[in-house]
């Protein structure tokens, strides 16, 4: 097994793919922890169907790099999603929905009306899955993540106290003086900017899966905001190489794997709370 791993190991785009997997899974893991304390952890599922519709959009156009359609339309559709508040007239919870089943639909009937290529259901797939396009990272690809990626991590340790204060208690955070609105969008931003980098791992229907069950995992073991962050950061890297190593032995779809690593994170970390709360 390990001179399969290391004869696999010299090709570059299985490097590629640990090293964007590592970075995406512990942004993920941090932005997720907010998100499921906010009550948007479903977020993901909605920006992810737009990034798709947008795709789709970019496919038809034969765009050379979609990242830019794709970036900013879900950009723009996360700082509406988060923004709106109470004031919207369609809900936090609706709105995703409406917006999650809206895109997904409208970007499979343009691929499938306009494609121009002979394998749409194979292209489909691929988007909503994330079945090659981990193992097919240009170098270019990588970089561009790995610099969004460590801006995402600096911007969290930046404004960490600010994040902590608009996610448990906003309205008290306002009334400090702190311009919770400001940091509504800026976490708006990130947020879309990682799902987008989560496509080429996961998937459009698989993203969620990253932002919910590390976060939600670590909750089981610890109760302090900071301790949750750190055994989420952890639960999803490790989740996220065990996935990537098994699907590369198995021959597995690496979105599906890594998500079935992290059910069975969750699953052993329910159960550990359960023994030391009894």
């Amino acid at each position: 097994m390990i001179d399969k791993l290391a004869l696999y190991f010299q090709y570059p785009f299985v490097r590629y793919a640990m090293i964007v997997g590592i970075l995406i899974s512990l942004c993920a893991s941090l932005l997720g922890v907010t998100l499921v304390l906010k009550r948007f952890s479903f977020i993901g599922d909605g920006l992810s169907h737009v990034a798709f519709g947008a795709m789709s959009v970019a496919a038809v156009l034969n765009l050379t790099d979609n990242m830019l359609l794709v970036l900013p339309v879900t950009i723009l559709c996360a700082i509406v999603l988060l923004s709106g508040g109470q004031q919207a007239k369609i809900k936090g919870d609706a709105a995703i929905a409406m917006l999650s089943v809206g895109a997904l639909a409208l970007g499979y009937l343009i691929m499938n009306v306009f494609s121009t290529s002979s394998n749409v259901s194979g292209d489909v797939c691929t988007t909503l899955f994330g079945s090659t396009s981990i193992l097919t990272l240009t170098q270019s690809k990588v970089w561009m993540c790995a610099v969004l990626s460590v801006l995402v991590l600096i911007i969290y340790v930046l404004f960490y106290h600010k994040i902590f204060s608009i996610t448990f208690d906003e309205p008290f955070a306002i009334a400090t003086g702190i311009h919770a609105r400001a940091y509504d969008l800026m976490l708006a931003v990130i947020i879309a900017v990682i799902i987008v980098l989560a496509m080429n791992l996961v998937g459009s229907l698989l993203i969620s899966a990253l932002i919910i069950f590390p976060a939600i995992s670590a909750m089981r073991l610890f109760t302090s905001f900071r301790a949750v962050i750190l055994c989420a950061a952890v639960l999803s890297v490790f989740c996220a190489v065990l996935g990537i190593l098994i699907s590369i032995l198995a021959s597995t779809p690496v979105g599906a794997t890594i998500v079935a690593a992290d059910i069975a994170a969750f699953a052993l970390c329910s159960a550990a709370g359960s023994l030391r709360r009894s």
